[in-house]
């Protein structure tokens, strides 16, 4: 969770700008948490208490009401009648980590995901992204290879990985099928922790959600806060 956030608050200052040399700064003035922190932890909390994924998405969102969230969940988030809103984006993948962490069952990760991501991004891509990024971690933390954790994403979710980070398109794609491979593909390329934030920040677009993925990947993969150089 400390690391999944401190991707969040490194590539927050680059959300929705051009592509960043990977020499930037980790922290600067306007680094702080968003939206990707707010429902990581919501559902974190659900898991926790066995509640509603809905009723504590609410319930942190509200307490949290400038935390950069996109406009249909600010509508979602104003009615506690609103159902889902057919969202293939990916605050359904970027909410999903603690979930990779709470189940040892590949089956089990993969429904329960899809119940966190259901509430809102119920077209099949939202679903299918909160998927592949729990069952990422899931595959990390029990000891699977980068390469493995590639395929399962090709071969399940049908996520490409294989283009090299220098030939992945830079903008600002907050979609899941956009992401959630870039994330990996950060990630896989990578050599420690630092390194897979850098490469996923300096792709630009929607930098904090793209660190966010990265480093919950890379924490689970076993790769410490302490390998990195300015952490």
């Amino acid at each position: 969770m400390i690391g999944a956030i401190a991707g969040d608050v490194i590539g927050s200052p680059y959300e929705g700008g051009p592509a960043v040399d990977p020499t930037f700064p980790l922290f600067a003035p306007d680094s702080r948490f968003t939206d990707d922190t707010v429902l990581t932890v919501a559902v974190a909390s659900a898991l926790r208490r066995s509640t509603d994924f809905a009723a504590e998405l609410r319930a942190w969102g509200r307490r949290y009401p400038h935390a950069g969230y996109g406009g249909w969940f600010r509508e979602w988030l104003r009615d506690d009648h609103a159902g889902p809103y057919n969202s293939y984006g990916n605050g359904s993948a970027m909410r999903v980590a603690a979930i990779g962490w709470a189940f040892d069952d590949l089956d089990a990760v993969v429904r329960e995901a899809a119940a966190s991501a259901a509430p809102t991004h119920n077209h099949p891509e939202g679903i299918k992204g909160a998927q592949a990024v729990a069952a990422a971690i899931l595959i990390a933390r029990q000891g699977g290879s980068k390469d493995a954790i590639a395929r399962l994403l090709r071969d399940r979710f049908q996520h490409d990985c294989s283009r090299p980070l220098s030939a992945l398109p830079r903008g600002f794609d907050v979609t899941c099928q956009g992401t959630v491979p870039a994330a990996v593909v950060a990630f896989v390329e990578s050599g420690d922790l630092e390194g897979a934030i850098r490469n996923a920040v300096s792709l630009g677009g929607d930098a904090d959600t793209l660190s966010w993925e990265v480093v919950a990947c890379a924490r689970a993969f076993g790769i410490p806060l302490a390998e990195t150089t300015s952490l």
